[in-house]
């Protein structure tokens, strides 16, 4: 159909005549009332739709922009009203129903009406998006959020509980997650050991009004069962703790990169506490240039807007120009106490982490080969760490890089049941 369909546009094309263009003004006014009719009607119908369904300014403008091009139907009915031939002038030429004044509008036509429809759409839907997004961070749209402790060692227990209650929105009560895996194979972990780490959890939210879930699993292997628990309960993000005295071993370092950080539609989050939240009073934020680019910066952005919110602490971001005029809007909407400095290179931000006072912490966006913000520095990452801040907070955020296929329905408009239902009584007419 695609194929016959430019055929179809070919042939119509090689019966434009473009001299009727210069030989009077007809064919302008022709098209100038077929644009009006046209266009003009489907933004006054656009309109209607968005004050109807309580739509924003840029939604109406994008379903504007998606009905306003006229190409196939137009063609169609104007080729059927050119080859009606009503009859003859006295010099043999036909008289046709719709002369090529009006064949010539229409292509005119569908280039203005085309022309605009790409122009308007592109620009609202990335609108859309940023709000969204904006929306996302800010605090006042509520997504899926699923958190899961990794919990391995007694020592970081309560760290990690601590800081997912930090980075948790206050209306999420009950997707808190924590989780031991069991191999008595291999001797890792015993059923006596993991429900002794789990109680220390419920008991340390407990503390706080918080409730986790607590989660056995037997898997001969740490990181699948992790993994497979991640795609059981819908994980949005997972909290890995480093133990004090080892920090960035090569073995995590090899588990992180070639097991956890396997699922792309989740945010991992690698956690080293030195000293506990309460007494930290600023966070340095590295943010790598075209981070904002990821498909799970936004969501990964979110837990350091809440950290922020929930510690009262002050966060300095160091990221691009471009970054930061993203960050300065979304503080608009849900202000944080936040300083803005630009970071000309990776290496500029690892010399301010080095440079952290007392009851400062850091926090760094780190992104895994492949990714659009990956620098081949961030594989340097660990040992900087282990050198330098082995004594200071830090936390790795790694932003998830697609969407989950599972949950990829994405709504584009405010109020999506009122469409739904207006589907399910189309489909009853037609039954």
């Amino acid at each position: 159909m695609p194929y016959l369909f430019r055929f179809f546009l070919i042939s119509v094309g090689m019966l434009i005549d473009f001299k009727v263009f210069f030989k009077s003004w007809e064919t302008l006014e022709v098209a100038g009332i077929m644009l009006v009719a046209s266009i003009g009607g489907k933004y006054l119908s656009a309109v209607a739709t968005q004050k109807t369904f309580r739509l924003t300014k840029d939604e109406g403008k994008l379903i504007f922009g998606l009905s306003s091009a006229s190409a196939a139907a137009t063609l169609a009915s104007v080729m059927v009203g050119y080859n009606i031939i009503l009859s003859e002038t006295e010099t043999g030429e036909p008289i046709r129903l719709l002369n090529e004044h009006v064949l010539n509008g229409s292509i005119l036509l569908i280039l203005v009406s085309c022309t605009i429809s790409s122009f308007i759409s592109m620009s609202s839907a990335q609108k859309i998006a940023e709000q969204d997004n904006e929306e996302t961070v800010s605090g006042n749209s509520h997504g899926q959020e699923n958190i899961l402790l990794a919990l391995n060692y007694e020592g970081t227990v309560e760290r990690m509980v601590n800081l997912g209650i930090l980075i948790k929105a206050h209306s999420n009560t009950e997707n808190l997650f924590a989780l031991n895996v069991i191999n008595e194979d291999k001797n890792e972990s015993s059923v006596k050991n993991a429900e002794k780490l789990l109680h220390h959890a419920t008991d340390a939210a407990a503390a706080a009004d918080v409730k986790v879930q607590s989660l056995k699993r037997y898997d001969n292997d740490v990181i699948n069962g992790v993994n497979n628990v991640i795609k059981e309960q819908n994980i949005t993000d997972l909290i890995i703790g480093l133990e004090d005295e080892k920090g960035f071993s090569p073995s995590f370092a090899y588990n992180l990169y070639n097991g956890y950080l396997q699922s792309d539609h989740v945010n991992v989050l690698v956690y080293h506490a030195a000293q506990p939240l309460s007494t930290i009073k600023k966070y340095a934020v590295m943010i790598p240039e075209k981070a904002h680019k990821e498909a799970g910066f936004f969501h990964a952005l979110l837990r350091v807007w809440n950290i922020a919110r929930n510690s009262g602490a002050t966060i300095t971001f160091y990221a691009s120009e471009e970054i930061i005029g993203i960050l300065q809007r979304i503080i608009k909407k849900a202000n944080i106490e936040a300083e803005f400095i630009i970071m000309n290179t990776w290496k500029d931000g690892e010399k301010t982490a080095i440079q952290l006072k007392d009851n400062e912490a850091l926090i760094a966006f780190m992104a895994k080969r492949g990714m659009r913000s990956y620098i081949p520095q961030m594989r340097l990452i660990p040992e900087l760490l282990n050198k330098y801040l082995n004594n200071k907070n830090y936390l790795l955020i790694f932003p998830f890089s697609e969407f989950d296929k599972i949950n990829s329905e994405k709504r584009s408009v405010g109020n999506h049941d009122d469409f739904m239902e207006i589907g399910n009584v189309i489909k009853k007419v037609f039954r």
